[in-house]
């Protein structure tokens, strides 16, 4: 469906893009995971047609699109900042590619109706965008996106604005729809719950390439190298080897023990304990429990060997 290939893209003589390919099959969702500067939304923008490459070419359903202006790519544009008409009112917003395009008013009013009650705002035809609070206006803005059934749909960090309960409910939302839709979607994000959450595969972009294409467990089960890894919030990586943290059993000490807890956070259902063991090292482990050893306590640590993978 979409392939990337070879793109280069410099500004002021510094890559953005250096090489960077990606093939994305129809119907999935491939979310592209990187730190800011890692040249995601560059990406982005090439396919989408707001940026030239200086060197190789987009191809979507087979053509390539160099020549093919933004507007007429048949692809749908979510941003972080909704980039909603402010002097539209919500449906005036949904229905804007639809009347650019020249379809009677009673298609347009029908296809309105139909989005604003997929993205769960039936009734809001007529509200003015900015009395919309900040998830309102990001699923005006994947309606509007949605509406003239585009190809390809295109997001850049469209929850990054977004308090974290706000954006934990419309992943749930938006993970529905992809489902639901069968979408074919590149979806751009730095956060690596919402990648996990959305990809059918994961890509991880590092300094303009993209250098590890998977599926969510086998991007956590086996990253292709240190920095990625890392780059995961797997801290238990040294010379060349990834200890899982789940991997990683930590119990209160049945003797003098073997370490003592540094730290013990609680993340959910989860607690993240790190542990300076005696020997020197230092080793994460994430424990699905309610009672756990807490700060400054001897334990005992035990490695499970399915847990440890070899890295480049």
């Amino acid at each position: 469906m979409l392939r990337v290939e070879h793109v280069t893209v410099s500004f002021d003589g510094s890559p953005a893009l250096d090489d960077a390919s990606l093939e994305v099959p129809a119907g999935e969702t491939t979310t592209v995971l990187g730190p800011s500067g890692s040249g995601k939304t560059t990406l982005l923008r090439v396919i989408a047609g707001l940026q030239p490459p200086d060197a190789g070419r987009v191809v979507v359903d087979g053509q390539d699109v160099a020549a093919v202006p933004a507007h007429r790519r048949g692809i749908g544009l979510v941003f972080q900042d909704h980039a909603l008409f402010p002097h539209r009112d919500v449906a005036g917003n949904v229905g804007f590619g639809l009347r650019m395009r020249g379809d009677a008013p009673e298609a347009i009013a029908r296809r309105t109706a139909e989005l604003l009650e997929l993205v769960g705002l039936t009734g809001f035809d007529h509200r003015a965008v900015g009395t919309l609070s900040g998830g309102e206006q990001q699923r005006v803005a994947l309606a509007r996106a949605l509406a003239p059934e585009p190809r390809l749909l295109l997001l850049d960090e469209p929850l990054g604005s977004l308090d974290r309960r706000l954006r934990d409910r419309l992943l749930d939302d938006l993970a529905r729809l992809f489902d639901e839709l069968d979408l074919t979607a590149v979806y751009v994000t730095h956060d690596q719950t919402e990648a996990f959450t959305l990809g059918d595969r994961v890509a991880v972009m590092r300094q303009g390439r993209v250098v590890q294409v998977a599926t969510p467990d086998e991007l956590w089960a086996r990253p292709l190298d240190e920095d990625v890894a890392r780059f995961l919030g797997n801290a238990n990586v040294s010379g060349g080897e990834l200890i899982r943290p789940e991997a990683v059993a930590v119990r209160p000490a049945s003797g003098s023990g073997q370490g003592v807890v540094e730290s013990a956070i609680r993340s959910g259902a989860v607690v993240r304990l790190r542990v300076r063991l005696d020997e020197g090292r230092v080793l994460d482990s994430v424990l699905a429990a309610l009672d756990h050893p807490g700060v400054g306590d001897r334990v005992d640590v035990e490695v499970d060997p399915q847990g440890i993978v070899r890295l480049r």
